[in-house]
């Protein structure tokens, strides 16, 4: 599996853990940065990752910032994304199985080394269920992409 993977400035150390977790588990990961600690904005590194997947140039994403709900918010503008900021991996492998989200979001002063590592094994070897209710929810949400007006969802 090819997955992105950016961080913001308070996400980089984690971000390194992670590149090594997915390189180990066999997967081909891109470093779309940030590459230093130096304040930078997430949402420049949000949407970088997001359009990667959105394309289909990658098939999951990992994001980081300091509580993973920016990168989430910004990856979510980005037509095609479903970003989870999720703090445990239940919650990664229902965000996977039950919402086909092709994102997860990460907060680096939340989530310690050893659970984003669990939290990312587990929402990359989770597939989509597929189950009937669940395809009809993902694709009401992905119809929201094409919502011009509230009143129009």
């Amino acid at each position: 599996m090819h997955v992105v993977i950016a961080a913001d400035h308070a996400g980089i150390q984690l971000k390194r853990d992670l590149i090594e977790t997915l390189g180990a588990a066999g997967h081909t990961v891109t470093d779309l940065g940030a590459q230093s600690e130096e304040s930078c904005d997430y949402p420049d590194y949000a949407v970088a990752a997001a359009n990667k997947v959105a394309s289909g140039e990658a098939d999951k994403g990992v994001l980081i910032c300091g509580t993973g709900i920016g990168m989430s918010i910004s990856a979510n503008k980005v037509p095609g994304i479903r970003a989870a900021a999720v703090s445990d991996p239940v919650s990664a492998k229902l965000a996977r199985s039950h919402n086909d989200a092709n994102i997860v979001c990460l907060g680096a002063r939340i989530v310690g080394p050893e659970v984003a590592a669990e939290i990312v094994q587990a929402f990359v070897a989770t597939p989509f269920s597929g189950g009937e209710r669940h395809v009809r929810r993902v694709g009401k949400i992905m119809a929201l992409d094409c919502a011009n007006r509230p009143e129009e969802v």
